[in-house]
This record gives structure tokens, sequence and C-alpha cells, in this order.
């Protein structure tokens, strides 16, 4: 059931009803009702796949209990190993298996041992990197005595499986959505009023930004061999915009989707392709996986306690991490790989933290030193993204091979037929400038004008997003397959 689907069109507003005009008398019940809704959405990806949920949930919520009475620390650690080796073990062998089979395969036919590996078609199941973090953190805050456990096995299922973050984030902490499920909840028109201005822009993102760039950068990446460099240069700057108007916008009507139930998660993205260097953008891209492995890998490893080279260290193990959770190719490991490379000389100088501020804070413009910083830094990641999108390194080394050709300098063949993708792309671009300072860039555009000026600027985006809609090829969310 995809966001921006029809189904989901009509699931939303039938939870909606029933948890505050049916359930609304109790806390208990509204729970129970938003475990059935989360439960149902699952299913609705594949039913078989939700056993696997149900269990991790279990295994969870039990081992968090067993190690807050155990009676000693040997149990307490029994228990805390027992959940990090299953949800891990889980995790590897849907996503990795075969990763990890033909990889092994291959080296050793390159040491003259040749070996016919049997792989499996194993089928990723939607969501587990996301709801495995979330059961990872809270064994660990639990195992840390950061937190108590949850005992009552409704609101902790509410906080592993709740439908909007369920799939593709953002990743919460129990110590933040726990205290929410947990207190009455009463229906505030104010804020469901800013919920459904951030889904109408996730919305946009995702389908009149992210479907349309899409449809250009597969045709360019799917073909790389028969386009000029500055049209493979222009399908990567295509990507750029997709993914992030795809992610992001599916973090927009996440966030904006749990405000309309009373619930506030984390914010996941602020803004990132506005970013002077590559610390800030990540910073601002995918929040709530970037702190995730701040808090639970960076810092156990030593974070910055032992002095610059152990910063080094970490930094490129955690973004090596961070590229391998992303998928079991060798290309996410080398875009990994490449950012942290890319951060290193900041935190060997020490200027990682110079831009923690607003770009343009105080002013309409960025300074002309702001700007090329900016455009530096879009151009470093856009680079980076080759490796993300390409099918294999070998795919990647071409595609960056002739991207860096004599015919980088020729006209880009791939245009759009007309020019409204870049009308939008640049109305896009222009919102979210205007709107940097907010959470998301309509939180407050229009809001002191005259109710029916404002209204039509939401009819205009409805209009447009509906005119955009491919409803032949509709485009799913790219981080469903992470």
């Amino acid at each position: 059931m995809l966001f921006n689907s029809l189904n989901f069109a009509l699931f939303l507003p039938i939870v909606f009803v029933l948890y505050w005009f049916v359930c609304n008398k109790s806390i208990r019940f509204q729970n129970i009702l938003l475990v059935i809704a989360s439960y149902f959405f699952y299913a609705c990806w594949d039913w078989r796949f939700l056993f696997l949920l149900v269990f991790s949930t279990v295994l969870d919520y039990i081992t968090g209990i067993k190690m807050a009475d155990a009676s000693n620390q040997k149990n307490k650690t029994f228990w805390f190993w027992l959940s990090i080796t299953v949800n891990l073990g889980f995790l590897g062998f849907f996503k990795y298996y075969n990763f990890f089979i033909d990889s092994f395969a291959e080296v050793l036919s390159n040491i003259g041992f040749h070996v016919n590996p049997w792989t499996l078609q194993v089928i990723l199941p939607v969501g587990i990197s996301f709801y495995t973090f979330h059961g990872l953190s809270y064994v660990i805050d639990i195992y840390k005595d950061r937190i108590k456990p949850e005992r009552n096995f409704i609101d902790y299922s509410v906080f592993v499986s709740f439908f909007p973050l369920l799939v593709a984030g953002p990743i919460e902490r129990a110590t933040h959505l726990l205290p929410q499920i947990q207190k009455k909840r009463t229906f505030d028109f104010t804020k469901a009023a800013d919920g459904l201005r951030q889904i109408l822009w996730g919305l946009f993102k995702k389908i009149v930004i992210a479907d349309k760039c899409a449809q250009y950068a597969n045709d360019i990446f799917n073909n790389s061999d028969d386009y000029s460099g500055s049209t493979l240069f222009l399908g990567a700057v295509y990507f750029a915009f997709q993914i992030y108007g795809d992610f992001s916008g599916y973090s927009d009507i996440a966030i904006g989707t749990a405000r309309l139930f009373g619930i506030d998660l984390l914010r996941n993205f602020a803004y990132p392709y506005f970013s002077r260097d590559i610390a800030e953008f990540w910073r601002r891209w995918h929040i709530s996986l970037s702190s995730w492995f701040r808090d639970y890998l960076y810092i156990p490893l030593g974070g910055s306690q032992g002095g610059t080279w152990m910063k080094i260290r970490n930094t490129i193990i955690i973004f090596v991490v961070s590229g391998f959770w992303h998928g079991a190719n060798w290309t996410f490991i080398i875009w990994g790989l490449l950012n942290a490379l890319y951060i290193l000389p900041s935190i060997f100088f020490k200027t990682n933290r110079n831009h923690l501020d607003i770009v343009a804070q105080h002013t309409y413009l960025p300074s002309w030193k702001e700007l090329f910083q900016i455009i530096l830094t879009f151009n470093l990641t856009v680079f980076a993204w080759i490796f993300f999108r390409a099918t294999s390194l070998t795919h990647a080394m071409q595609y960056i091979s002739a991207m860096f050709s004599w015919s980088l300098f020729s006209m880009p063949t791939k245009m759009p037929a007309n020019y409204n993708t870049f009308i939008m792309i640049g109305f896009f671009f222009c919102m979210e400038w205007l709107g940097r300072k907010d959470q998301f860039a309509i939180a407050t555009f229009g809001l002191q004008w005259k109710r029916p000026l404002r209204w039509l600027f939401y009819y205009m985006l409805i209009i447009i997003i509906l005119y955009c809609v491919n409803t032949k090829e509709q485009q799913e969310f790219i981080y469903f397959q992470f």
C-alpha cells in the first residue's frame, strides 16, 4: 500500500475516523486500532512477512523485560545478546545472504578455486532494516539502563509497527515515541492542519519531482552507453533530485500522517542540498539514521574521545556500515567510503562543525562564498550518488569514465519534451529555499494570507499533483528496498 495510491487514500480516512470518533474514549482502544491498522498496512505488501514483524516485536518485548528482571549481569547480558543476534541474524539472512555467498565464490574463483555457490531467491521483507533498528535501539537502551522496559505489549507493538514509519522510517527512539503512545491524545486542529500541509508537500515531492526525474534518470542510467558525458552528468543530477524528493517526500507524508493521530515523529530531513560542506549535509540528510549510528555505533567505538585519528577511524567505520546498511552491493560500500573521504578533511582540520546555523539565516540570498560552498557540496554529493544508483561497480566506473570525457562539454541530449519538469524543479527549489527555516517548505508559507488566497495555493498544488500522477507506471518509494 503506497502513500501515493488510491488504497491509502481510502485507508487513511477510515482509520482517522475510527481513531477520533469511535475509539477516542480510551487510549487503549486507540492503540489497539493503531496496531490492527499497522498490521493490515504491512500485510498489504506481503502477508507472509507479517509473521516476521510479529516475531521481532515479541522477541524484543520479552528480552526487554527479561533484562530488567535479571537477577545478575550475566543473565542480563545473555538476553541482550540473544535479541541482538536474532535480530541481526534475520536482517543478515534476508538482506545479505546472496551477497556474501556470491562474493565468497568470486574470491575463490580469483585464486583458482571454481565453485558453484548455492544461492536462494530471498525476498527482502519491506521495512526490515527500519523496524529492526527500532527494536535494536530499544534493547540497547534497556541494557544500558537508559530506559525501563515497556510492559504493555500493545503500546510496545505500536512503537515498533506504527504504520506511517513502518516501512521507511524515520527510525524512532523509545525515549521519544513511547511516552506519546502511553499518554492520552486529544484532537488538535492546528496540529492536524499542519500534518495535512506536510502530507501535501510530501506528495508534491514524490509525484511531481521524484517520479518525473526518475523517468529521465532511469533511462540514462539504464542506457548509459548511448549518451554523452553531459547527458550522463544530467542523469546523475536527475537522480539526486529523485532520491531527495522520493525519500524526504516519504518522510514528510509519514510525519504529517502521524500528526493527524496526535503523534510527533522525529525529523528526517532539513534541506540537505543547501549544505555548505559534507559534514553539514550529513547533519541534514536522513537525520534519524545518522543520529542512530552516532549514538549506537560511533560513540560506543570511542567517538571523538581518543583524538583525531580515532575520530577518523570511527568516521570511516560508520560511513562504510551506513553504506552497507543500504543494500547488499559493493556500490553502497564505495558510496559510504566516498562520503567518509569527503568528510575526513573537515575532521582533520576541525572544521566539521563550522556550519551549525541555517544558511543565509538573516538574509534572503546566500553570499557568494556560501553559494560556491553549496554548489561544490551538491556536486560532490551528485558524484557519490552515481555509485548509489549504478547496478554494479563496473557500471559505476564505466558511467564515470564516459561522463568525464570531452562530451561532458557538449549539449545534453536527454532533455524533457517540454520545460515543465525544469519549471517544477525551479518552483520546488524556490519553495524549499523560502521555507528553509521551517520544519518543511510550506509549514508557514501563506499563513498570513487571506483564506481564499491560501486555499488557492493549496488547490494549485493538488491540481499539479493530480496532473502528474502516472497511473500506468507507478513508482515505488526508493527506500522500500532497504
